[in-house]
């Protein structure tokens, strides 16, 4: 008889499959993920943050290093590596989307930026620093606990 070896997972790993499965198999068969440029690497899989233009463009100034952004006339997304959203909530009116889902709308949004990195990540805690700083609204770890 063979030793049984079992591999162990931690929580975030099973938290994040789990995230990717009902992201992907909902049946959004109209749904369309946001396409990266094929020659980018994404190594930690990735997410979109959306927000207001008129908030991105006060945004964008603030941050130290931008990855892939895209936008349309009313949102700009950022893309910011999977799970960029556990521990955080994301200050409204920005909105978070696990798997990079695209809201059906007409035509997908367009590159407006490329980072000369090989890897297509916004640095998240920056970019909730600077939506939170131009919404008013204070950091999760900043906040008084209340029991």
């Amino acid at each position: 008889m063979g030793v049984m070896t079992a591999r162990s997972m931690s929580l975030g790993t099973l938290v994040s499959m789990e995230r990717r499965r009902s992201a992907h198999g909902r049946g959004r068969c109209s749904a369309r993920r946001l396409a990266l440029p094929k020659d980018m690497a994404v190594p930690l899989g990735w997410d979109t943050v959306s927000v207001p233009a008129p908030y991105a463009r006060r945004v964008i100034t603030r941050l130290p290093r931008v990855g892939c952004v895209y936008a349309d006339r009313d949102r700009w997304w950022w893309i910011v590596p999977s799970d960029s959203d556990v521990a955080l909530d994301w200050p409204a009116p920005a909105r978070y989307t696990t798997g990079a889902v695209l809201p059906d709308e007409e035509g997908p949004p367009g590159l407006i930026h490329r980072p000369d990195a090989a890897v297509p990540y916004t640095p998240p805690i920056p970019l909730y620093l600077a939506l939170c700083r131009v919404t008013g609204t204070t950091p999760n770890w900043s906040r008084p606990v209340t029991a």
